[in-house]
């Protein structure tokens, strides 16, 4: 069953969507100084994709995003296990943080730790698991349902 359009949701869908997926991105790389994340960043991605789903259905968000949900599941999970892998080689824990930092000119220091690979591995398994979902349910998420499918459909009642 597709969904029927709303001028109000495609409006606000036009409006949101990249704000909410660039605020998802500042999370991401706010988190390991801020509150923020890898998990909420990609919380904030997945209400976008929802807010997609919801005003254009599948075929909405199959347009946004043309990767398959494996990639981001295997992609994220294999780069959080490769970081946390990684505290081993440093000669301790697993999952043990490591820091770098150097001097880039004008801009000043760079700092990095081993927590941000490691969030942008769990952003990409929050929102591989989201788009799944959001597949799975697929274009016709009301059809094994008893009330949508005793339902006449508009092009065959007759007036």
């Amino acid at each position: 069953m597709r969904p029927r359009p709303s001028a109000i949701l495609d409006t606000l869908l036009a409006a949101v969507l990249r704000t909410a997926l660039l605020f998802s991105l500042f999370l991401l790389f706010a988190g390991h100084n801020a509150p923020g994340g890898g998990f909420v960043g990609g919380l904030t991605a997945a209400a976008a994709l929802l807010l997609c789903y919801a005003a254009g259905g599948i075929d909405e968000v199959d347009r946004l995003v043309r990767v398959d949900e494996g990639m981001f599941l295997g992609g994220g999970v294999a780069l959080a296990t490769a970081v946390g892998l990684a505290g081993f080689g440093w000669d301790t824990a697993f999952l043990a943080s490591a820091k770098l930092e150097f001097e880039v000119g004008v801009l000043g220091t760079f700092k990095a730790t081993s927590a941000l690979p490691f969030d942008i591995g769990v952003y990409l398994v929050v929102v591989g698991l989201a788009l799944a979902v959001l597949r799975a349910l697929g274009p016709d998420g009301d059809a094994d349902h008893p009330a949508a499918a005793a339902a006449p459909d508009a092009s065959e009642v007759e007036a």
